[in-house]
């Protein structure tokens, strides 16, 4: 399935929505909270495949960012690997057309809380609509 640019983001975030394990974003949030997904463009964030017809699908590119509380390394590791396999599961069940690209290293974010997280950088074939 092609969907429209212009409402893109909001379809990825309902395609990786889980409520009774993560909350799902389609946007920076102010707040990163613990168990969330968040999805950001990437850059270059659409790229076109033929500048002279509109009917040839662009390329958009997203940041998907997990984020988890540091608790132990161990048990966090383990944490987040699930939560990328959870992930890409999502992905994998939508009618998207992407392809996932690299998975991060994990690191910790102390901005709000100790945090551990790492992104997966995924592409997804859009319209200009």
């Amino acid at each position: 399935m092609t969907v429209a640019v212009t409402t893109l983001r909001a379809t990825l975030a309902a395609a990786l929505s889980n409520p009774t394990v993560w909350q799902t974003f389609s946007f920076p949030p102010a707040t990163v909270l613990a168990n969330s997904v968040v999805i950001t463009p990437s850059d270059p964030y659409i790229t076109p495949s033929n500048n002279l017809h509109n009917t040839v699908s662009p390329l958009a590119n997203f940041t998907i960012r997990l984020y988890l509380p540091l608790l132990d390394n161990q048990g966090s590791l383990m944490d987040i690997e699930t939560f990328i396999v959870g992930v890409f599961n999502k992905l994998a069940a939508s009618s998207l057309t992407y392809n996932i690209g690299t998975v991060s290293g994990v690191s910790v974010d102390t901005t709000n809380g100790d945090l551990l997280t790492c992104s997966l950088q995924v592409n997804i074939l859009t319209s200009w609509s």
